[in-house]
């Protein structure tokens, strides 16, 4: 089906992954803390509000304030509001704490992303977990939304792998919200060949995808111990498993949320991720959508939020 996107329906599209993303992120991270148990969530027990968000969530904010202002990247710009309104508190990684200190006090963002990991760039998770709201953004085309994926990880992921996992994530939203508008579910399978048709084959995180489609209807120990869990806080070992349980879980944001807890790991990210590319094809409390009880348990976004 062949649609046109205005403006603002862009932005609610990714305004309701955004949602997905920080409710994600910030339950996740409620299970670094000592006694929290992923029995408890999935016996419906929840974390006592309020729920705080992470780095994951900080960053994703930018970039949706980055479309609402322009409707497209610009490299320059996201770079200075990364650097800006980054809160060390929030769970930077000491990688991206000093490449955005380097842009914050006049290093080029090119020179300060490729300097990180000697010179190779970094290969972590970060470009893919604040991408999915730009996904949902460009449903109506993969293109673009892997075009825009890729300038927003530039910023601060100048290896291919992080590149590559910022735009399958990307991929993987907008098909998502793509079958939202079109009222069909993307089948499992179809969406993760629609993701790996889009990147470099020559990746790790390619492969995982790839890998990903044969583990459908797997249970999810297997999945965690064949594609990873996060834990290596890279997008080799990150966003394969994550677009597993999306695409297995992509009419069902809590148990989306739950199969990420379960798996442990670095469990806010995983969440973000998934969150968000769930929350583009569900919405926000609709039935198999973003809870309205976890949403209000969420801290509140950043008030700089278009």
């Amino acid at each position: 089906m062949s649609f046109t996107l205005f403006a603002d329906a862009r932005l609610a599209l990714a305004r309701d992954s955004l949602a997905g993303l920080s409710v994600g992120d910030a339950l996740g991270s409620q299970f670094f803390v000592p006694g929290r148990h992923p029995a408890d969530l999935a016996a419906g027990r929840l974390p006592p509000p309020p729920w705080e968000w992470t780095d994951d969530t900080e960053m994703a904010c930018s970039v949706v304030a980055e479309l609402a202002e322009s409707g497209r990247v610009d490299r320059d710009r996201l770079a200075l509001a990364f650097a800006e309104r980054a809160e060390p508190y929030r769970g930077y990684g000491p990688g991206a704490v000093t490449i955005l200190r380097l842009i914050r006090t006049g290093t080029p963002w090119p020179i300060a992303a490729a300097s990180a990991f000697d010179g190779q760039g970094s290969c972590g998770n970060g470009a893919a977990m604040r991408v999915g709201p730009l996904g949902a953004y460009f449903a109506d085309s993969t293109a673009r939304a892997a075009a825009q994926a890729s300038a927003a990880a530039e910023v601060t992921h100048a290896h291919p792998e992080g590149i590559a996992g910022a735009v399958a994530v990307a991929v993987a939203t907008a098909l998502a919200a793509r079958g939202r508008l079109d009222g069909s579910r993307p089948a499992a399978d179809r969406l993760l060949a629609g993701v790996s048709a889009t990147l470099n084959p020559g990746t790790e995180v390619h492969r995982r995808v790839r890998r990903a489609a044969d583990l459908l209807g797997r249970p999810l120990p297997q999945a965690v111990a064949t594609l990873g869990n996060g834990s290596r806080v890279t997008a080799q070992d990150t966003v394969g498993f994550t677009l597993w349980v999306a695409a297995t879980h992509l009419d069902d944001y809590p148990a989306a949320i739950r199969a990420c807890v379960e798996a442990g790991g670095d469990v806010d990210t995983t969440a973000a991720i998934v969150g968000a590319v769930v929350a583009a094809y569900t919405g926000v409390g609709t039935p198999g959508g973003v809870p309205a009880d976890w949403l209000a348990a969420r801290e509140p976004l950043p008030d700089w939020l278009p």
